[in-house]
C-alpha cells in the first residue's frame, strides 16, 4: 500500500472510531453513518484500484 492509501485507511478507521463514540454519547445519526459508509466505499475503491 502506497502512503495515501495508508492515510485514506487510518481516516476512515478513525471516523468509525468517532462515528461510534458519537452513536453512545449523543445517540445515532443517521447522516454520520451514511458518511461512514460512502468514506469506507471510497477507500474500498482506491486500495482495489492500486492493487489490481
Amino acid at each position: 500500500m502506497s502512503g495515501s492509501t495508508k492515510v485514506m485507511g487510518v481516516l476512515t478507521v478513525s471516523a468509525l472510531v468517532v462515528v461510534t463514540a458519537y452513536t453512545a454519547a449523543l445517540g445515532s445519526n443517521g447522516w454520520l453513518w451514511f458518511g461512514w459508509v460512502v468514506l469506507g466505499m471510497v477507500t474500498i475503491g482506491v486500495i482495489a484500484s492500486r492493487s489490481g
